[in-house]
């Protein structure tokens, strides 16, 4: 049987631009639905920079991308969004004197009153290395992205990847794992200098073991639990490494152009919106963060946010037959949960 949900606003994307969408419609009294490509909340701030300080979020002179992120669920809580995780809309039919119906990957279909497109660069997903079997390991041994730090502690990791993500995540877990070991098919790090040169210290002290130039393999292990990671070099000559964790770091791939065929008004990786409401040329549909664009737009956390109370605001009038928003300052007005 179809699963069908209905809610007030349906939002693409579970960053952080779309994370504070709940809130800001949530303080209006609208429902939520998020969808989002990965299996967890976050999107880049998570998959590939959680630990990287942000200096530009007003009242926090910084923060951890992660830190931001916990802070934006909790603030959308009070008003119960179903997160619908990795899930991909595939087709949105409707308009916005009918009703949308949007449906997902799996099926689903969510029937909503207006759209708000946070998805960023489109759905993403990691880049998997060609390994056979990669999948039966994947979500149990085998990572994309670090959520819970923690199941590292004292545990045997391997690292490949050469860019910003790999590289911070091989300082961070270098002081709680059991051994770590970093693969790199190239001599040199993409990463920035500074963190480089402290990998490279923790190396000369013992805490990682860096394989340059070197690729993975092979995986062995039994029921999704890693065993080994074989790694090879560039003279083909092999190497088993005792691990309990493979994280690979090989970047993302995106993809906008499914939404890009829900708005007729589509430039490249972007959507043209009226900067005011976030509106897009299709009645209804907005978007907001890095999806959107309009003339001298930053490119900034902050502007999304705000992009965000305009989509919501703009949004409220569909769901609710016209009616104009009411205006309250959350001092006075304080935060109502919405009813399921």
């Amino acid at each position: 049987m179809t699963r069908r949900e209905e809610k007030d606003v349906l939002i693409i994307g579970a960053g952080p631009v779309g994370l504070f969408g709940i809130f800001e419609c949530g303080m209006l009294g609208l429902s939520c639905a998020i969808v989002d490509y990965l299996p967890f909340i976050g999107g880049q701030c998570v998959a590939l920079y959680p630990e990287k300080p942000i200096y530009d979020i007003p009242g926090f002179p910084e923060i951890s991308a992660a830190g931001l992120i916990d802070n934006l669920k909790r603030q959308a809580e009070p008003f119960n969004p179903l997160y619908l995780l990795n899930k991909k809309a595939v087709a949105l039919t409707g308009s916005a004197e009918t009703g949308f119906e949007a449906t997902l990957s799996d099926g689903t279909i969510i029937a909503c009153k207006a759209v708000i497109l946070a998805a960023g660069a489109g759905a993403f997903g990691p880049n998997r290395p060609p390994l056979k079997q990669i999948g039966d390991y994947e979500g149990k041994s085998v990572f994309y992205a670090v959520t819970e730090k923690e199941k590292f502690r004292d545990k045997r990791v391997v690292i490949a990847g050469g860019g910003d993500s790999a590289a911070d995540w091989a300082v961070s877990l270098a002081e709680i794992a059991a051994k770590l070991y970093v693969v790199h098919r190239r001599d040199s790090f993409r990463a920035a200098p500074a963190t480089v040169a402290k990998m490279k210290e923790l190396a000369e002290s013992g805490k990682i073991e860096i394989i340059i130039p070197a690729q993975l393999a092979d995986l062995a292990g039994e029921g999704g639990a890693l065993l080994h990671v074989t790694v090879k070099d560039n003279g083909g000559e092999t190497r088993s490494l005792p691990a309990d964790y493979l994280l690979p770091f090989y970047g993302i791939a995106a993809d906008m152009k499914a939404l890009a065929d829900w708005v007729p008004d589509w430039r490249g990786p972007h959507i043209v919106i009226n900067p005011v409401t976030a509106e897009t040329t299709r009645p209804g549909v907005f978007a907001i963060g890095d999806a959107a664009t309009y003339d001298n737009k930053l490119k900034l956390i902050l502007t999304g946010f705000a992009e965000a109370a305009g989509a919501a605001h703009k949004a409220y009038a569909l769901a609710r037959d016209g009616k104009a928003p009411p205006f309250e300052y959350s001092t006075s007005k304080g935060v109502k949960p919405v009813n399921l």
